[in-house]
């Protein structure tokens, strides 16, 4: 049985948002178990008329709820009794608990998570690594997207091989396209760590590097992972959906503008839907905090219940393949680069 803790409270549709999540999760994987934490009685209360195994969900009373404007240090000395604290804890202290799914405040996320649950061994820093879809059909990874802004070398090469594994495990890709992030494709080309991490990422015989990738490519399908920079991979991450949602605007106000376009589209609502359903990041989960002892997962703040479940996907499919001990054994292997 594998379960999953899920912070209830802190996003911007809690909670009915992780609760319809979960049930979706728990009937769709008869050997998943859910814990829900936040106060107890607003859950029973959002759980009321609802079909579900109540033997494979339970409850944790957890009161308080985590503003986004705290300061995470304080948040994980204060608030103990916080939705989000108290599923750390819990999942720190219980063995038989394997992961969480929160949609919470990145920053008392990320904090409480080095603070409490701690690192796999031989990782030197935890990385986020969101999902993003490709023209071709497919996804990319880009690791890290915003928890570590400023990086080595030796950072970097932990993250390729962190989200490689993670997209072979979790999304089946095999033996992923690996890219760095840089400002030309050419091996020359960046700083001083990018052109210490191209020659440390091309001597990985276990890594299927491809080379620099200029941001413009990243929706190409050329690649499976892309490694960057806590500070350039979440601007990456988020001037291109950004991008997408505006070019979407200017699609249905060029639409409604003339008639004749009107017309048009009526022809194409279907196609249009479908590139509406493509674009929209509900569909794609949440952002695994990689390198951590136990598994976290952080969905989007604005998450509606199809997100938290693909969340709760990400992480049922993270502790299935056994991740955390597939990342500690390859790692392991490279120890002379994390000291």
């Amino acid at each position: 049985m594998i379960k999953i803790l899920i912070d209830c409270f802190g996003g911007d549709h809690c909670p009915e948002a992780p609760v319809q999540g979960a049930l979706s999760a728990l009937a769709k994987n008869p050997d998943l178990h859910l814990i829900l934490t936040g106060d107890e009685a607003i859950l029973q209360k959002e759980l009321e008329g609802k079909s579900y195994d109540a033997s494979r969900l339970e409850i944790v009373h957890a009161p308080e709820v985590i503003g986004c404007d705290e300061k995470p240090t304080d948040v994980v000395r204060l608030k103990r009794n916080s939705s989000m604290m108290k599923a750390i804890i819990l999942l720190r202290d219980r063995d038989d608990i394997q992961a969480l799914v929160s949609t919470g405040s990145t920053g008392a996320l990320v904090t409480g998570a080095l603070v409490r649950l701690g690192r796999i061994p031989g990782v030197i820093r935890p990385a986020f690594c969101p999902i993003l879809p490709t023209m071709d059909g497919g996804l990319v990874g880009i690791c890290d997207s915003g928890a570590n802004v400023e990086v080595t070398s030796a950072h970097l090469r932990q993250f390729a091989i962190m989200a490689s594994l993670y997209m072979e495990n979790v999304y089946g890709v095999k033996n992923p396209r690996v890219a760095l992030l840089n400002v030309g494709k050419e091996a020359e080309k960046g700083d001083e760590i990018r052109q210490e991490t191209y020659k440390l990422l091309r001597e990985m015989p276990s890594l299927n590097f491809v080379g620099n990738m200029e941001s413009r490519d990243l929706l190409s399908g050329s690649y499976d992972v892309v490694v960057a920079d806590g500070f350039s991979g979440n601007v990456l991450v988020k001037t291109t959906e950004g991008t997408a949602l505006e070019l979407l605007k200017k699609l249905k106000k060029d639409i409604f503008s003339k008639t004749l376009y009107k017309m048009g589209a009526l022809l194409m609502k279907q196609m249009f839907a479908d590139e509406k359903e493509f674009m929209n990041y509900q569909n794609y989960g949440g952002s695994v905090l990689l390198g951590t002892s136990k598994t976290v997962v952080k969905g989007h703040g604005s998450s509606k219940a199809v997100a938290v479940e693909k969340c709760i996907e990400q992480a049922y499919k993270m502790e299935k393949s056994q991740l955390s001990s597939q990342i500690e054994t390859e790692i392991q292997k490279y120890e002379h680069y994390t000291d």
